[in-house]
């Protein structure tokens, strides 16, 4: 059994990010707290610590359970942690809220068109 577990590594054997990298940079990025804490991708998770883990609208709240630090199929990444049944919850809220409320914005991508532009400037010029 091991003892502790680089955070970064941990992350992705857990499957909460598809990289190494990109666990880093979340962790970097503030997105991901140990025991309600920023940290560094270096700092070891032991099992019984606390994450918050913050993915673009959606949380968890979760506690470790087990160690790994090699990336498996994703039911053995369930079994090393555990999530708050708030968090569950909250995150539930969240999807039926993206469902039923449809934000218009999250469609368009980059800045608008030649078109876009167009047809805004039609839309606000006085009659």
């Amino acid at each position: 059994m091991m003892a502790d577990v680089r955070i970064d590594k941990w992350l992705w054997a857990a499957r909460f990010f598809k990289t190494r990298s990109a666990a880093q940079q979340a962790i970097e990025g503030g997105k991901v707290k140990l025991n309600g804490e920023r940290t560094k991708p270096a700092k070891d998770v032991k099992t019984g610590d606390e994450l918050a883990i913050q993915i673009g609208a959606y949380e968890w709240t979760i506690k470790v359970l087990q160690l790994s630090a090699q990336r498996g199929p994703a039911p053995v990444a369930r079994t090393l942690y555990e999530e708050s049944e708030e968090s569950r919850t909250r995150r539930a809220l969240e999807v039926e809220k993206r469902r039923r409320f449809h934000e218009p914005a999250m469609a368009r991508k980059g800045r608008p068109t030649k078109r876009d532009r167009r047809d805004l400037e039609r839309w606000q010029e006085p009659e």
